[in-house]
């Protein structure tokens, strides 16, 4: 740059004698490194913490710790920046800036699926293209526009050669940043709606476009003139990879990750060929991180692929790649924005740079009928950037291709498109209140010939099995069929993105399914499970999804899903499994967690399955209970007792719980905080004529017409009488208790047993018989209704929430 001045530093030289000459590397440098990488490690994490509720990415984190340290704030202190970027220590954080880029690169590509590019779709396709097509031929005249709006009596001029800078300009507003993408949909639990599916693979694809016009066109912007020779020959570098190279590689490697014999030493090899690539691209005149893609993008995936990233993400991404993307935000200089006469013309500039991309999108997608609303979406999710566009921009700084003013110009649009993304999307697809809208989220209200919609959610195959054999009693027919959607929840680990795109489709059945990752194998292993079970029954339909998420709010995708598939039920594993001693033993208390989340405020009813071997017991001769207390839950838990009744062979017995006496006092001190607290209580009294209504229907129309069916009344008078009748049942015996969950209930009966509940998300007639003290070997089907709000886990157990107040659902749908 033409302001430019050369910085000079005293280096002692310890061994003269020596080829390599050198300082003490020890005392000198290494200290001064450490300082820089814990210094910008620590505050990208404290500004990525700040931006958490705007849902920003690392990237915008990573950036302003740079950004910090520019004239306007900590720059103008020029002691301060010497002691954090002393001269001596910069060519030390370049060089390892630029190892993380490389090997950030490297791990963009190993995360690519080439088959779901190649297979992709002609709606994604179209929307990609037609949102790089546009904004390259809009690019070079905003360019223009800046030149001619820019006061060149300023300080800082503008650049004189502009044929690189039209070429690099044009570029830097045609990409997409994939990784940013995915991250935006999973922060705003839209990444398993239509419009989250459309935008991942079109911004998968848009990127592969990326890489491909940055490998053709950036080598011209370098090189000039000569570098056609640069394309071809990193073309050919690009077919020997792939055709040659790859083989070789999937051979080998898939052999020693078969027989478990990759250890470090080996890893240190394949991690070796990242730089040897990288450097090839490099000599060839292109650039070295399109080597380091390449090489990642044509090693096996599966289970090398993560553990290749679990070894290198924390170094390289966590590390490494953000001294590089700090060194983008240090570069920018707003100041040469402001400090010129014609800044407001400029920043309309600025402005200007994020139409182009949105109005393609808006034009394609209108085209294959998509709503405006969720074209804008899209067109606002492909117009976000990532370390692609970052790149570009280091390499016009550093090659003098761009001036300060066109940089910040540039950079600053970059960052607007990428950080306004959140907070718009989520004001476009705001939660709405949606509360008694639809009767069908309930079994109760549902049409007898209507189809039911249930929601399976699973962590692995053993409950994916316990789940088909309680949706086999469903009893599905032709008149009214069952469409399942089972859900395999996975927890979002490591690079967010890889998992994300390994998910996005089910494992393929080709070679190399022995080398799948543990999650992989249990998605195919649930997916043909469901499969087999789908192809078994005529009248029921399957969809096997998985959702990947972090578990504190994987909940929410969960409900957005129900949402979106109009479920009628979610049905939930229980956190604890049967033991080879016959006892219920917990797999993972985060399950809990999950069950109790997703109850809370649930879009339909709900129920937990508590599996004791119920996959063993024959469907010819099965025997319920159904304990009935009264409420919305028992309501909803007698309506799917009552469908599970018509399948052949089930015998089903309902015992109907009447309160007496004591049993029928009013816990007063819960209803007296709740209504400080809610909008509304649940009225006893109106509760007991729907109970009334409700049981006669039943009686009349299913037990005076069936002889598998019966009913039958005992009193309760006490607490200790409740524990006392389900012992009586269960000497009875059965193979399934189906209850309700009975948040509902205002009873001082039932809120001091709440008390002692282990498992409060099962009720109190729930935990009790799930109890391994109570020595049940029946399986459990705890139910919740929809439309009476979920119950609140912590101080008061009992108290209900209200849907006025406290449930709101999102609902995306793209057509």
């Amino acid at each position: 740059m033409a302001n430019t001045i050369p910085a000079c530093y005293e280096v002692s030289v310890l061994n003269p004698s020596r080829i390599w000459q050198t300082d003490n590397v020890l005392k000198s440098e290494l200290p001064i490194l450490a300082f820089q990488i814990v210094f910008t490690v620590a505050l990208s994490r404290l500004f990525f913490f700040i931006y958490k509720p705007l849902h920003q990415p690392r990237l915008i984190s990573q950036i302003s710790v740079g950004f910090l340290l520019t004239p306007p704030l900590l720059g103008r202190y020029t002691a301060i920046f010497e002691f954090i970027f002393p001269v001596n220590g910069v060519l030390n954080v370049e060089v390892l800036s630029h190892i993380g880029l490389i090997y950030y690169a490297f791990l963009s590509g190993l995360e690519v699926n080439l088959d779901t590019i190649l297979q992709v779709k002609k709606k994604p396709a179209s929307i990609a293209a037609a949102g790089i097509i546009f904004p390259m031929v809009m690019a070079p005249g905003l360019y223009a526009l800046h030149r001619k709006f820019y006061d060149n009596k300023a300080a800082n001029q503008l650049e004189e050669s502009t044929s690189n800078a039209y070429l690099l300009w044009t570029l830097v507003l045609t990409v997409t940043g994939f990784p940013v993408v995915a991250h935006t949909l999973s922060e705003l639990k839209l990444l398993y709606t239509g419009l989250g599916k459309a935008a991942l693979t079109a911004a998968m694809i848009s990127e592969t476009y990326g890489w491909i016009l940055f490998t053709l066109l950036v080598p011209f912007s370098i090189n000039g003139k000569i570098a056609v020779y640069s394309v071809l020959s990193t073309i050919l570098f690009i077919v020997v990879c792939i055709f040659v190279l790859r083989p070789i590689f999937l051979r080998l490697i898939d052999r020693k990750t078969d027989k478990e014999e990759l250890d470090d030493k080996q890893s240190l090899f394949v991690l070796m060929g990242v730089l040897a690539c990288s450097y090839i691209t490099d000599i060839l005149g292109t650039h070295g991180i399109v080597g380091a893609f390449v090489y990642g993008l044509i090693l096996p995936h599966g289970r090398f692929a993560e553990f290749i990233m679990s070894i290198s993400d924390d170094f390289a991404c966590g590390f490494l790649a953000p001294l590089f993307f700090s060194g983008n935000g240090m570069r920018l200089m707003l100041t040469s924005i402001f400090y010129q006469a014609h800044w407001p013309l400029t920043l309309l500039i600025v402005l200007l740079l994020c139409v182009p991309k949105i109005l393609s999108t808006l034009f394609a997608t209108f085209f294959f009928g998509m709503r405006t609303r969720d074209g804008l979406a899209l067109g606002l999710l492909l117009n976000t950037k990532g370390a692609m566009a970052l790149i570009m921009l280091n390499i016009a700084w550093d090659r003098a291709i761009v001036s300060i003013p066109t940089y910040a110009v540039i950079t600053s649009a970059v960052l607007l498109m990428t950080v306004v993304v959140s907070p718009i999307i989520n004001a476009i697809y705001k939660p709405r209140k949606r509360f008694e809208q639809n009767k069908l989220k309930t079994i109760q209200k549902l049409r007898l010939d209507a189809e039911l919609r249930i929601q399976a959610c699973v962590h692995n195959t053993r409950q994916a099995t316990g789940m088909i054999s309680i949706i086999e009693s469903f009893n599905a027919t032709r008149l009214s069929p069952i469409h399942v959607f089972a859900l395999y929840l996975t927890e979002l680990t490591g690079r967010a993105v890889a998992l994300l795109a390994a998910h996005m489709e089910k494992p393929s059945s080709q070679p190399g399914v022995q080398n799948l990752t543990k999650s992989e194998a249990e998605l195919q292993s649930i997916a043909n499970a469901f499969d087999a079970f789908g192809e078994a029954h005529d009248a029921v339909r399957l969809e096997t999804l998985n959702v990947v998420s972090a578990y504190a709010t994987i909940h929410e995708d969960i409900h957005n899903s129900a949402n979106e598939k109009r479920t009628s039920l979610i049905l939930l594993p229980f956190h604890k499994q049967l033991s080879s001693e016959g006892a219920l033993e917990v797999t993972s208390v985060v399950y809990k967690d999950i069950n109790q989340n997703v109850m809370q405020h649930a879009p339909c009813s709900v129920g937990i399955f508590v599996d004791r071997d119920f996959g063993s017991i024959p469907k010819m001769n099965l025997r319920i209970l159904m304990p009935f207390v009264g409420g919305p839950d028992d309501r909803e838990a007698l309506a799917i007792a009552w469908r599970m009744a018509g399948h052949p062979g089930i015998h089903l017995s309902v015992v109907r719980i009447i309160l007496f006496d004591e049993a029928t006092e009013v816990d007063t001190s819960i209803e007296a905080e709740a209504q400080g607290i809610l909008s509304t209580v649940v009225d006893s009294e109106k509760q007991k004529e729907l109970d009334d209504e409700y049981i006669s229907s039943f009686r009349l129309t299913a037990v005076n017409n069936d002889d598998s069916i019966t009913f039958s009344e005992i009193d309760a008078h006490a607490d200790e009488d409740i524990p006392a009748i389900l012992n009586e049942l269960e000497k009875n015996g059965c193979d399934l208790y189906i209850v309700g969950q009975g948040n509902c209930r205002n009873s001082r009966v039932f809120s001091n047993l709440l008390k002692w509940c282990d498992c409060p998300e099962l009720g109190v007639i729930g935990d009790i018989l799930a109890s391994n003290d109570f020595g049940s070997r029946s399986s459990l089907l705890v139910v919740q209704q929809y439309g009476y709000g979920g119950m609140v886990f912590g101080k008061n157990l009992n108290q209900v929430t209200t849907n006025n107040v406290g449930f709101e659902s999102l609902v995306v749908k793209t057509e």
